[in-house]
């Protein structure tokens, strides 16, 4: 009986194995460049709206400025192995999310001119330890490692092999300076992806080679008069505006033209982009939503095309049609979209936006 239970000790993986992460050599994400962020001065590193709102904008708002949505740590090493230490703020758990869109990290590596997924970190918990890739060549190679979806960081650190480095990046991808700006929903902020390099405007960056920044707040696009004026500060390239799941039809109508005014005040000739309302698979069976859907659709056409009259020609509309495809088979529940929504969307929109900002 004793021999048997040392066999079991000595051959399952779960006894006297030590966590591979542990024996590499870790760097705080501090040292290291984060693209996506809008704003400097933010209480915290990796958080998504200036200080000066806190107080200011609703407090939904502020809470969930504290996912690090659409942000990316950027660095290059020599490493055989690259492994994360993080601590997220919430640990949040959802019924229809799943954890590693909410609270893990994605690891990208730049090849041959284009951004190619390597592999996600998989949280446990509110703090995770994870090796992420191991038995590289050990060249050095450029990365980005995309932060949660759904939740903030607390503490972040990257883990290199003990003889390799790690550094800031050479290579100016995606390029930084003048972002597109998304505004929008829970969508926007990317619920419900299955990691964090699978949000649309995510997607969007890799495919146009381009920093964005990603003001998606979940259930909270609501055309907030403040976030119009930050958002303004921003040296955009374009802005697309993607709140209508959010508002209802009275705040299209008293909200939405006054929100365009503000981001137009310092953004004369920026393009702007106005998103129809995705179709819903549900929406086709319940006739209330199917209304309502088509009702905000035809109000926010209905201010495009004021806003072209007033002579606005750098405004363009966005129709849901076909945005995320018909075979309706793109969602989790009805309303946030998969990975294949996502790659739809962002392969819809690609054309759109990279003609407007060459």
């Amino acid at each position: 009986m004793k021999k048997i239970i040392l066999l079991i000790v000595l051959f399952s993986p779960v006894f006297g194995l030590a966590n591979p992460a542990d024996s590499l050599k870790y760097t705080d994400a501090l040292a290291l460049p984060v693209i996506g962020k809008g704003f400097t001065e933010t209480q915290n590193r990796y958080e998504r709206l200036p200080l000066h709102l806190e107080g200011v904008t609703r407090e939904p708002v502020w809470n969930l400025s504290k996912h690090s949505s659409g942000l990316a740590v950027r660095f290059r090493t020599n490493s055989t192995t690259i492994a994360a230490k993080w601590e997220v703020t919430n640990d949040a758990v959802m019924n229809h999310f799943a954890m590693t869109g909410i609270k893990g990290l994605d690891l990208y590596c730049y090849q041959n001119g284009k951004w190619q997924y390597v592999r996600t970190a998989r949280p446990t918990g509110k703090e995770s330890s994870a090796v992420i890739i191991e038995n590289m060549q050990g060249t050095e190679m450029e990365y980005m490692l995309y932060l949660p979806l759904y939740d903030g960081i607390e503490k972040l650190e990257i883990g290199v092999a003990h003889d390799s480095d790690i550094k800031p990046p050479v290579v100016n991808s995606p390029q930084t300076g003048r972002p597109i700006v998304f505004y929008g929903t829970s969508i926007t902020q990317g619920g419900c992806a299955s990691r964090p390099g699978m949000s649309y405007s995510s997607i969007l960056s890799r495919m146009l080679n381009r920093e964005t920044v990603n003001l998606g707040f979940s259930g909270n696009g609501q055309l907030d008069y403040e976030i119009a004026e930050a958002m303004a500060t921003i040296p955009a390239a374009c802005i697309v505006m993607d709140c209508l799941p959010n508002v209802t039809l009275q705040q299209i109508n008293e909200k939405y033209i006054r929100f365009l005014d503000i981001l137009r005040e310092k953004h004369p000739k920026t393009p702007i982009f106005l998103v129809e309302n995705i179709n819903y698979p549900f929406m086709y069976f319940d006739q209330q939503v199917y209304l309502n859907i088509n009702e905000k659709n035809k109000a926010l056409s209905r201010i495009f095309k004021e806003q072209k009259k007033k002579g606005d020609k750098n405004i363009f509309y966005i129709k849901a049609d076909n945005l995320v495809g018909d075979d309706q088979e793109v969602t989790v529940d009805g309303i946030h979209l998969t990975d294949l929504g996502f790659l739809r969307m962002a392969e819809n929109l690609y054309p759109m936006i990279q003609k407007r900002i060459k």
